[in-house]
């Protein structure tokens, strides 16, 4: 019989958890995770601090610093957290603002007409989720000192450690191991955030410093938005100037500034949208306004001056090969994010705002500027004319068998049984050697193989003549059998997986790299959907012979190694991997194809802005841009790392 004490639910059962207790026991719930993502959130809870400083006026200057023993400080010009005792909880307002979760000015918009740190957390769960912070409060002539250990313990209580005439707040912090996957912050990503405020705020300077490099970037843009978009589309064919709009709407007190342009080789969309300065990476009700007022500014303009030829543009016609960055500033009374991680806005005013805006901004430029009009208006028919070109051999491709037939570009494709294409998975492997042993560990229900012979097209910048004649993609665009480019549709596609097989070596590496080109062109969608994925293989194979069987354990790299060999004890031996073919069918099978035991990297932009710029420097034509960043980014003389960590 049931222990009836361990099964009965009680009061007692009920746990009250105080202060920060809660952040550090679901971290995920403030940060979204606590992988690397999730770490770099720590920093942006902070910066968005002084930025919000910035925004209300105060200060020109934030300083950020990552320094040697793995902490970052964040220095801002702003008029200093608060320092006396608050009245509702008897405590000086810079400790409660680090220690009690909704707490802050931005409650009031008497002290922020527009800010990012909307919920009050940011600055705490920062605390709760480090081994240490360390604040110096910069005001009233005065340097106030406060410490926080252990999740936001309080060990130096607030205190007055000099005098100086400046203004500000230093807040220095190092991430709890205890926490994250791992404790180690990018500079990539930093300063690809920082540089994105920058362009948001004209006039302001962002500073990075890294202190292990001695590396340091400054940031300050006069032309802000304009900038932003040359700074994206450099390495692009524009098709026309940038265009930048900006105004403010007298009932909501919402201010929009937008700045957009057009690339004639280019089938995406792609929109960066903030929110008092916080990329709203799931987009929401200002995007939607966006596109909305953009479809119909066009598709009035095209009417009225009788252009269309009587066929009404689709968005995504008017939206193909357009960049365009939106930036709100929404008074805090009207603000509402969708998450505390602020992905998403779910203002409904700003939807009308929105929309309202650009229609009547962009009509009266297309009126304007009539030579600009009719390329747009020629661009949008050519997208419309290519979608309903692919659309109609898309329905003849479906009825047609013989034309089924010619579409057929390659013999290598083992296809899967089933037609329950979400369950499927093809699997995109280097080589006709680990092809082959692919097919044999296969489930050939669900799964497909589909070797390739040599390395892809590097498909950045090339004609869609040249990229059709390659076997190789155009095995893989049929394969997958949802078009590509403006005629892609993601719900057509064969599988639910595509995973990209490959050496865990340096070609292996290219091989990766050049077909994520590819669907990042072509097929982005896949992407930002969570369809691509690359499988990850062992390097290493440590085992020994006992008696008449063999016991074995697989390693994904050294640290991992170290663990097998303990495993296996004595008398081990290593089988170093050099590539997929140096494994059996059944080896391969249960180290990385199989959804039991394999491991997958699921592909994502987690930064479209810096996914846009890398691409275009790395995979560009213009060899002197790569070649300096490559001089600039890669330590030769930690080569075999690199490759490690490339690979």
């Amino acid at each position: 019989m049931a222990d009836i004490k361990k099964t009965t639910y009680t009061a007692d059962d009920i746990h009250v958890m105080k202060g920060l207790e809660g952040v550090r026991k679901r971290p995920a719930m403030y940060i979204g995770s606590t992988n690397n993502q999730g770490l770099h959130h720590l920093v942006w809870e902070v910066v968005d601090n002084a930025v919000d400083e910035a925004l209300a006026g105060f200060g020109k200057k934030i300083v950020v610093t990552m320094h040697k023993d793995g902490s970052v400080s964040v220095l801002d010009e702003g008029r200093g957290i608060p320092v006396g005792i608050n009245k509702d909880t008897g405590r000086p307002a810079a400790e409660i603002v680090f220690t009690e979760l909704h707490t802050g000015g931005k409650f009031n918009n008497a002290v922020y007409k527009s800010a990012a740190g909307l919920h009050g957390v940011g600055a705490a769960v920062t605390n709760a989720l480090s081994e240490w912070m360390d604040i110096n409060v910069y005001r009233n002539g005065n340097i106030y000192h406060l410490r926080f250990e252990d999740g936001g313990k309080l060990t130096s209580p607030l205190e007055i450690t000099g005098q100086s005439r400046k203004h500000g707040t230093f807040v220095r912090f190092k991430p709890d191991k205890k926490i994250f996957v791992a404790v180690d912050f990018k500079w990539d990503t930093i300063a690809s955030r920082l540089q994105e405020s920058a362009f948001l705020m004209k006039g302001v300077e962002f500073v990075l410093i890294d202190e292990n490099s001695g590396q340091t970037q400054k940031l300050l843009y006069d032309n802000g938005l304009v900038e932003y978009i040359n700074d994206v589309n450099i390495n692009n064919t524009q098709l026309c100037d940038i265009v930048d709009f900006s105004d403010s709407d007298p009932e909501t007190n919402i201010s929009i500034e937008v700045a957009f342009q057009y690339c004639s080789k280019d089938y995406n969309e792609t929109l960066y949208s903030y929110v008092n300065n916080v990329r709203t990476r799931d987009g929401g009700t200002h995007e939607t306004g966006f596109r909305f007022g953009l479809t119909k500014a066009v598709n009035d303009f095209a009417e009225a001056f009788k252009l269309s030829k009587g066929k009404k543009l689709e968005g995504g016609d008017i939206r193909e090969g357009l960049t365009a960055v939106i930036s709100l500033k929404i008074p805090e009374e009207l603000l509402e994010f969708e998450g505390q991680t602020k992905g998403k806005l779910g203002t409904p005013q700003a939807t009308a705002v929105v929309s309202t805006f650009i229609f009547n901004k962009l009509t009266y430029y297309l009126t304007e500027n009539k030579e600009f009009a009719l390329t747009l208006i020629n661009k949008c028919l050519d997208s419309q004319a290519a979608r309903l070109a692919a659309r109609k051999a898309k329905e003849e491709a479906r009825t047609n068998k013989k034309l089924k037939r010619d579409l057929i570009l390659s013999d290598k494709l083992t296809p899967a049984q089933s037609k329950d294409y979400a369950k499927n998975e093809l699997f995109i492997v280097e080589g006709d050697s680990a092809g082959g042993t692919a097919k044999k560990g296969r489930d050939r229900l669900h799964q497909a193989i589909l070797p390739l012979r040599g390395k892809p097209l590097n498909t950045d910048s090339i004609s869609i003549e040249r990229l059709l004649q390659n076997e190789e993609i155009a095995t893989i665009i049929n394969t997958i059998g949802a078009g590509f480019g403006q005629s892609f549709d993601i719900e057509d596609m064969k599988y639910g997986k595509i995973i990209i097989m490959t050496d865990a070596d340096t070609d292996g590496a290219h091989i990766q790299t050049l077909l994520l080109t590819f669907f990042y062109h072509y097929m982005r969608q896949l992407i930002v959907a969570g369809h691509i994925y690359m499988a990850v293989p062992p390097l290493y194979s440590v085992y020994k012979e006992d008696g008449k069987r063999t016991i074995q354990e697989y390693a994904w790299d050294d640290e991992d190694l170290e663990r097998a060999k303990k495993k296996i004890g004595s008398g081990y031996k290593i089988n170093r991997y050099k590539g997929l073919g140096e494994m059996n069918a059944i080896q391969l099978k249960e180290t990385t194809m199989d959804p039991k035991t394999r491991l997958l990297i699921k592909v994502d932009i987690e930064d479209p802005f810096l996914a846009e710029r890398r691409v275009n420097i790395l995979m560009g034509k213009d060899t002197s841009i790569r070649k300096a960043w490559v001089e600039e980014n890669v330590d030769f003389s930690r080569v075999d790392t690199f490759v490690k960590e490339v690979s």
